[in-house]
């Protein structure tokens, strides 16, 4: 029987959540760029794997790998302390990335992933969470919202020729530490 795993990445990952990153994103935003070396070159500043062990490194960053009958097969990063004018509050963290390849995303591995991101940032002392949304990805938005998330403003966000509007969507995560802290 095929099984899915996941588990705590480290920086001897940063080659492989390199590559997912890469191939993910293509999958889900390289139909939106109109000069395939703008997206190139994104991947060369973002997805490096230089750039990954750099994120792995920090204490703020945390990041997950998932797999299916061994192969991995889907990523997901969490920042810890995270502010966001969309959110003006203590205790915020950023769910940063969720992405998992194609083939893979009806095992529901991207709800096993924000899940535990979910689960770690509560057991951080986090009481609020956000992230970034592109504003045309029905697929993510409505997964989010059924995961309790709503929109609470847009922002814009160029790569190369190519300008995106995002949503920032957010959600309380730990409601009894929220109402002991300051706003």
């Amino acid at each position: 029987m095929k099984q899915t795993y996941i588990r705590l990445a480290t920086v001897e990952d940063a080659a492989v959540i390199s590559l997912l990153a890469r191939i993910t994103f293509d999958q889900t935003f390289g139909h939106l760029f109109t000069d395939r070396q703008d997206l190139m070159d994104y991947f060369d500043r973002t997805f490096s794997v230089p750039k990954i062990e750099s994120s792995l490194g920090r204490d703020s960053n945390l990041f997950w790998l998932a797999f299916h009958d061994q192969l991995p097969v889907g990523y997901a990063k969490l920042k810890l302390d995270s502010p966001t004018p969309f959110l003006p509050r203590d205790q915020v963290c950023q769910l940063q990335k969720i992405y998992v390849l194609k083939d893979f995303l009806s095992l529901k591995i991207g709800f096993q992933l924000q899940e535990i991101l979910l689960q770690t940032a509560i057991d951080k002392g986090y009481t609020y969470t956000w992230l970034s949304v592109l504003h045309s990805n029905e697929r993510a938005i409505r997964f989010y919202e059924k995961t309790g998330f709503s929109k609470l403003g847009t922002h814009g966000y160029s790569i190369g020729q190519e300008d995106f509007t995002f949503f920032a969507m957010g959600r309380e995560i730990n409601p009894s530490r929220a109402s002991d802290g300051p706003n």
